[in-house]
């Protein structure tokens, strides 16, 4: 348990001790937030572009269109789902080129369009067709502060620019204006994400942190490559949706990396176990569950013979039965994984977990000698598709 918020069993396997002192240095001695400056965003000093007073007229409106691609809407969407049961306001996300209807609207919404370049073809796309049929939206702009296309747009527009660091790139950023911004519309508390400063005071989450990078590090070097996330939390999907674009835009590189998947427990349970149990062995795994605090009651009335021991359950205590049975014979057949439990479902579970797998990602960068923040294969797409295009 490296938190009151989290259960964590790491990997069960022994490390490499240089490695551990090197990673050891690396979180103890070396100034990471200076070395790494987005690393702020995860602290409560990280100053916005935008204050109380300047989004106090946005919060007042009940329905928000998010306009993005990869880390401009991820993270937003996984706070919007993780944390649903708290947030009372109504968000449409614009995440991919659908062709999809976009309908008028007769009550006035907020567009909050993302963008770090401020080029982004597929978000430029969606933006315009949104102002088309939806014109009395009040517009809301976060990117750099550079002579960008949603730049020029929105001084035309009119609209409120908020400056995106350029020292924090996408798949970063959701705990900056990024993805705080929305948290804040949805009336969450951005502060309460905050736990950079906790988690690094904490010695057994280093000491889990660094085992797990190791583990990690040492399965990858072995050509185990694909991180197979088990996510028994249908709430969590965006979530390593965000992990998903973290890890394989930040590590692969230079012919490594890894290669994150996730399944859909338990339903995959039907389709995918037989390969996970005897398929090839170049895989390792992470089981994510959430405690249900209300679960649903199974009906006493319609369970006979042997299912009616099921008379007192509910649905969460057969969800968990499925996930401890498939950990116990992953123990069996020594299938290396890793179990995160969470106990609360709140800004800090999911601040805490933002900040480990951005730790984990940069950790693991270091010793596959990556650079983790830049993506130049992605870049000549987005160069070619402009070739077509203009």
């Amino acid at each position: 348990m490296f938190s009151k918020n989290i259960i964590f069993k790491n990997f069960k396997s022994k490390i490499d001790k240089k490695q551990k002192i090197d990673l050891e240095n690396i979180l103890k001695k070396e100034n990471l937030i200076k070395k790494y400056p987005l690393l702020k965003s995860l602290t409560s000093q990280y100053e916005y572009s935008y204050n109380k007073k300047n989004i106090k007229n946005i919060k007042k409106f009940s329905s928000f269109n998010l306009i993005g691609m990869g880390g401009s809407t991820l993270g937003a969407e996984a706070i919007y789902d993780f944390l649903n049961h708290k947030i009372k306001k109504k968000f449409t996300f614009f995440n991919n080129l659908q062709n999809e209807k976009i309908s008028k609207s007769k009550n006035k919404k907020v567009n909050l369009v993302v963008s770090k370049s401020g080029n982004t073809i597929e978000t430029i796309s969606n933006f315009n067709l949104i102002l088309k049929k939806q014109n009395k939206n009040k517009n809301v702009i976060i990117t750099e502060k550079k002579n960008s296309y949603l730049f020029k747009l929105a001084k035309k527009l009119k609209a409120e620019i908020f400056e995106h660091k350029n020292y924090i790139g996408g798949r970063y950023s959701v705990l900056s204006e990024v993805g705080m911004l929305p948290a804040e519309l949805m009336g969450l508390h951005e502060n309460k994400f905050k736990r950079y400063n906790n988690l690094l005071k904490n010695n057994l989450f280093v000491n889990l942190l660094i085992e797990n990078v190791a583990f990690i590090y040492k399965s990858v070097k072995k050509n185990k490559k694909n991180s197979i996330i088990l996510n028994y939390d249908k709430k969590s999907e965006n979530l390593f949706k965000w992990y998903q674009q973290l890890t394989a835009e930040s590590l692969g590189k230079q012919y490594k990396g890894l290669f994150p998947t996730i399944s859909t427990m338990p339903k995959d349970n039907h389709s995918m176990l037989q390969f996970y149990l005897d398929g090839s062995r170049d895989n390792f795994f992470t089981f994510f569950i959430v405690r249900d605090k209300n679960p649903i009651k199974l009906d006493k009335n319609n369970l006979f013979d042997q299912f009616s021991v099921l008379k007192n359950k509910n649905l969460f205590k057969v969800l968990q039965a499925q996930k401890d049975a498939t950990e116990n014979v992953f123990n069996r057949k020594k299938i290396p994984y890793r179990t995160f439990e969470v106990l609360n479902r709140n800004e800090e579970t999911l601040g805490e977990l933002f900040c480990f797998f951005i730790l984990e990602t940069i950790l693991l960068s270091r010793l596959l000698k990556l650079n983790p923040f830049n993506q130049p294969s992605v870049e000549l797409i987005k160069k070619e598709t402009r070739k077509i295009l203009f």
